[in-house]
């Protein structure tokens, strides 16, 4: 019995995180002598496109800047398991 109901408590989570794997914004540390705004967005490769995550950071972006794309790590301290990616980017002047 303790076993059913664990299999329907996991069978739930699993049915209802589909959207949660959908990338969104995170923390991003400043760097020290850089005033652009820096965006993370926590994603699953396996799951989200680049351009997904593009999209994300970009609407991050304030005012007249381009979201660039500086790196990405897979460290779980912003992002949850199923989305363990964080892709950093910098907000540039738009050219």
């Amino acid at each position: 019995m303790r076993f059913l109901r664990l299999f329907v408590v996991v069978a739930a989570a699993l049915s209802c995180s589909c959207s949660a794997l959908t990338p969104y914004p995170t923390f991003s540390a400043p760097v020290a002598g850089d005033p652009r705004q820096r965006v993370a967005v926590c994603f699953n490769k396996f799951k989200n496109s680049d351009e997904q995550v593009q999209q994300v950071a970009q609407g991050e972006c304030l005012g007249n800047t381009v979201a660039e794309r500086t790196g990405t790590d897979y460290i779980l301290d912003y992002c949850p398991f199923a989305v363990p990616g964080r892709a950093l980017f910098v907000c540039v002047p738009r050219k």
